[in-house]
């Protein structure tokens, strides 16, 4: 569940394949100021922390939030956020 204060929310951020290795991790927890509770703020909050890696990832990959994928920038976080890259094949 994400903590919830006057000052932010915490969630738990999930990384899957190159979003991992452009993280250097498979999970961390992000403390993010409520205003920052966003898929739109999380996507450019993990692009200047981790980079060019990370903005091919997130430029046509996934995030699931809560496990529903989610598109819209102006979504809400829930606890739980997964970081997906595109996956090829067919």
């Amino acid at each position: 569940m994400a903590e919830t204060t006057t000052t932010g929310t915490t969630v738990l951020v999930r990384y899957f394949a190159a979003a991992a290795e452009a993280a250097g991790a498979e999970e961390e927890r992000l403390d993010l100021v409520d205003g920052a509770a966003t898929v739109g703020a999380l996507r450019d909050l993990l692009v200047d922390r981790y980079g060019p890696a990370m903005a091919r990832v997130v430029a046509n990959g996934s995030f699931l939030v809560d496990g529903v994928v989610r598109r819209d920038p102006e979504t809400p976080l829930g606890a739980q956020v997964d970081v997906l890259p595109p996956f090829a094949g067919g």
